[in-house]
């Protein structure tokens, strides 16, 4: 690898620059460009269908202006164009079209505008150095002559346009390698052809075609543009990146702090080479800090879908906000900070979001809590616990956390794969409820004396039949005292917890018990409707725990 072929891009000069200090307070104008810009970069771009599908998906997403296509293109981009006008897709919506500065290309294009309600033509030219001398062989005034006379020929054509609400847009392409002042130049050119006002602004769009430079520079050049732009009350400044070097949403985002109003993108940043700015991504960065985004993303799992049947593309799994693992923690330190988070606001009744490692409420997108936490060899007792707690509502004491996290971090280990919350499930039940060897729980009765509590109760040893009796302030002790003077535990009792797993007549209760010895511990569990025949079997799992380890 050679670096020294490649020429530092050069920053620009902007010592008094006032956009680091500058917060974003709303959103953005946005525009979608998924159906032209993100269309013309598939393998197989979507048929008439498809787009049909597409527009509906983003109009209920709440896009009022959306970029339907390049009618002079092919015959599929001018038949969908009209197609949506004449059938009635495009009402309640700005539709926009893109064209080149060419004759022939713009007559085709305001043609298929005829008879819609609302348009923006957006016409273009490459202004870039590398184009001008590589591509073009033209200098600056022949490139302006090509942006003027292409806007001469719009505006006279859509001065006698059937569309009743005819905007204006003209893009200087690859405004990221085009010299500033030339940039401006070409601008105020084309600002002199369509005379825009404060009542019908011009769009000025000043796309990052090819990402040239860490985002802030992008920021210094929007920021020179408008500090020098004449009649910045009558023009939108908008923006379209590209996501060469990675950061399409980072430029965007400190381009918006930079002065601009709008934002051309596509949902999930598809488009040619890297991609675009990404929609979605910008708006929920802006609802993460309390400011209404203006579009509705409450269930980005539909989204997702349309968005894949039309592109044939797929969503990453680490893709933000939309992938399958973005509100997933494997590991356990993660897993125990969203556990006590989630418990902390449920408890508080906190209406403000604030859960370690979750930016936003996976709910607010149509998720479930249920994918949050995934268990494997990296994870935590804490993500074994909310399992449990959350998919089961075994609410396992503090205590009790390590041993069983350990038992279940084996288990990933042996299977060299991730556990689903019903494996661990099943894991518990085998170790905790099902442990009935060598003791089980035939029946029992109680009385009491008025002071204390007699237990007389019948259990299963192997294959023997055991009467056991006992005495205590409660059935607990009492049954407690009772194994030890059968001999069966001389164990110490440690902890106790019971809780019901539902409410209402039926509901289970469930126990845990733990018992120690000479240093060595296990805890056991018991579930049943009776909380008393819970907390005996509680008891007795702990022991066949103990058994087990010869303690």
């Amino acid at each position: 690898m050679d670096h020294k072929k490649y020429k530092k891009y050069e920053s620009i000069k902007l010592d008094d620059r006032i956009w680091p200090s500058k917060t974003i307070t709303k959103a953005p104008i946005w525009c979608s460009v998924d159906l032209r810009d993100g269309n013309q970069a598939l393998p197989v771009p979507m048929n008439i269908e498809k787009k049909l599908m597409y527009l509906e998906l983003l109009k209920k997403i709440g896009f009022k202006e959306i970029e339907t296509g390049f009618p002079s293109a092919s015959d599929t981009e001018y038949e969908f164009t009209r197609k949506i006008i004449e059938d009635g897709s495009a009402r309640g919506m700005t539709l926009q079209v893109l064209t080149q500065a060419r004759e022939h290309l713009i007559r085709k294009t305001m043609q298929a505008l005829e008879g819609a309600q609302s348009a923006i033509v957006h016409l273009y030219n490459s202004t870039s150095t590398l184009q001008r001398d590589v591509v073009f062989n033209k200098t600056r005034p022949e490139i302006i002559k090509i942006a003027v006379e292409g806007a001469k020929l719009v505006r006279e054509i859509g001065d006698t346009s059937s569309v009743a609400d005819l905007s204006y847009e003209y893009s200087p392409e690859s405004f990221t390698g085009t010299e500033l002042d030339f940039s401006l130049e070409i601008c105020q050119a084309v600002i002199e052809v369509f005379k825009p006002d404060p009542s019908r602004k011009l769009i000025l769009n000043l796309p990052a075609t090819v990402e040239m430079a860490t985002p802030n520079v992008y920021a210094d050049q929007i920021e020179w543009f408008i500090r020098n732009l004449k009649d910045r009350g009558s023009v939108i400044i908008s923006l379209h990146t590209h996501n060469d070097r990675g950061t399409g949403v980072a430029a965007t985002e400190l381009a918006l702090l930079a002065g601009a109003d709008r934002v051309e993108g596509t949902l999930f940043g598809n488009g040619e080479r890297t991609g675009n700015a990404d929609i979605l991504t910008l708006a929920l960065n802006l609802y993460s800090q309390g400011i209404d985004p203006g579009i509705r993303i409450e269930n980005i799992d539909e989204i997702i879908g349309i968005y894949e049947y039309c592109t044939g593309l797929t969503i990453g799994e680490r893709h933000p906000y939309a992938g399958k693992l973005v509100y997933t923690a494997f590991s356990g330190s993660h897993q125990d900070a969203i556990r006590k988070g989630l418990k902390a606001r449920q408890e508080r009744n906190e209406e403000e979001w604030k859960v370690p490692y979750l930016p936003i409420d996976p709910k607010d997108l149509g998720r479930q809590y249920e994918a949050i936490i995934r268990i494997n060899s990296q994870s935590g007792k804490g993500g074994v616990a909310f399992i449990l707690e959350n998919e089961f509502g075994l609410i396992l004491p503090k205590e009790m956390h390590p041993e069983f996290g350990n038992i279940i971090k084996n288990e990933t280990d042996s299977l060299g794969r991730e556990l689903k919350p019903k494996e661990i499930y099943d894991i518990f039940a085998r170790t905790y409820f099902e442990a009935k060897i060598p003791y089980s729980l035939l029946s029992y009765k109680t009385e009491s004396d008025g002071e204390e509590v007699l237990i007389e109760a019948r259990i299963k040893a192997d294959d023997d039949i055991l009467t056991i009796k006992g005495r205590g302030n409660g059935p607990i002790s009492a049954f407690f005292e009772a194994l030890t003077k059968a001999g069966i535990s001389d164990y110490a009792f440690e902890t106790y917890k019971e809780h019901a797993l539902s409410s209402g007549a039926d509901a289970e209760a469930v126990a845990y018990i733990e018992l120690q010895k000479n240093g060595f511990d296990a805890f056991g569990a018991g579930r049943d409707k009776n909380t008393t025949s819970a907390s005996l079997k509680a008891i007795l799992s702990a022991v066949n725990r103990l058994k087990s380890m010869d303690v």
